[in-house]
Formats: C-alpha cells, sequence, structure tokens
C-alpha cells in the first residue's frame, strides 16, 4: 500500500472533522451572520468526487455530530444536509462537468436551499426565523467554494502545485 493510497484514507474524515470545528470557533457577534456552512461545503465536495464514500448515510451521520456538537435540535442538521446530498447526488454527472464558477453558483443555490429548509424548520417549531443578515452567508460559500474546491481535490489528487 503506497503512502498516498493510506493518506487518501484520512482526509476525508479529516476535512469533516475541521468543517465541523470550523463551524465551533467563535466570532464576533456582527460576523456571526457571515459564517460560512463548512461542514456542508466540505460534504458537498466529497459527494460530488467521491460518490462511492459520501453518500445519505455519511451525510446523516455528519448531520447527527453536528446537532450534538452545535447544541442544535437533533436531527435538524442531517435533515439539511441529507437534503443537500440527495441533490447533490441527482445532478452529480451535469455538475462535475461544470466550470468551476458555474459549480460555485449551484453550490450556492444549495446553500440558499439549506437556509430556506432551516427557516422551516424554525416556522414549524414556533421559533423565531433568523434575521435576514443570516442570507448573505450562502453567498460567502459561493465566493470560498473554488478556493475550498481546489485544496480538497489537491489534497485528494496528491498534488503540490
Amino acid at each position: 500500500m503506497s503512502a498516498r493510497t493510506r493518506l487518501g484514507g484520512w482526509i476525508l474524515p479529516l476535512s469533516l472533522l475541521i468543517a465541523l470545528l470550523l463551524g465551533l470557533l467563535p466570532l464576533h457577534a456582527q460576523l456571526q451572520p457571515l459564517r460560512p456552512y463548512w461542514l456542508a461545503l466540505v460534504l458537498a465536495y466529497w459527494v460530488i468526487e467521491t460518490p462511492s464514500r459520501a453518500g445519505l448515510g455519511l451525510a446523516f451521520a455528519c448531520g447527527l455530530v453536528a446537532d450534538l456538537a452545535y447544541g442544535s435540535l437533533l436531527g435538524e442538521q442531517a435533515l439539511r444536509l441529507v437534503i443537500m446530498a440527495f441533490i447533490l447526488q441527482r445532478f452529480r454527472a451535469r455538475l462535475r462537468f461544470f466550470p468551476l464558477s458555474q459549480q460555485a453558483l449551484a453550490i450556492g443555490a444549495l446553500l440558499v436551499n439549506d437556509r430556506i429548509v432551516d427557516a422551516a424548520v424554525n416556522l414549524a417549531l414556533g421559533q423565531p426565523l433568523l434575521p435576514w443578515e443570516y442570507w448573505w452567508a450562502p453567498l460567502l460559500g459561493t465566493a470560498l467554494w473554488p478556493p475550498l474546491f481546489l485544496m480538497l481535490d489537491a489534497l485528494r489528487l496528491g498534488r503540490r502545485d
């Protein structure tokens, strides 16, 4: 077994753990609404690029861990990530061949959809909706997609560009 194969097995769980930890980092109150949904971005990469290793089950498990880590309603993040992973799996063949800029727009649309699902869950539970400033986070996620994609791709493929 080569060193690349051994290292390659750790990239997926390590990147998801780092994304989970990035979601836990404290931010100033004014920056909090701009926090990107790191876990969704990293999971989206893995669902697109390695569907045999990342799918609905991984999305559900990551969502449950995120629910426990973030202290949110158990199953809320799991639902959001499973919906995102399902849509990505459905359109994966097309998304893979989009230029990176168009992929970023598609990911941005998925992040907006995630906010809509989050708002629907909050509405169904009778909780207050998030302020309008929180709708800016999908734009930041859209801007972060190309560098995140290139970084994870370089790690996955073992390139040193």
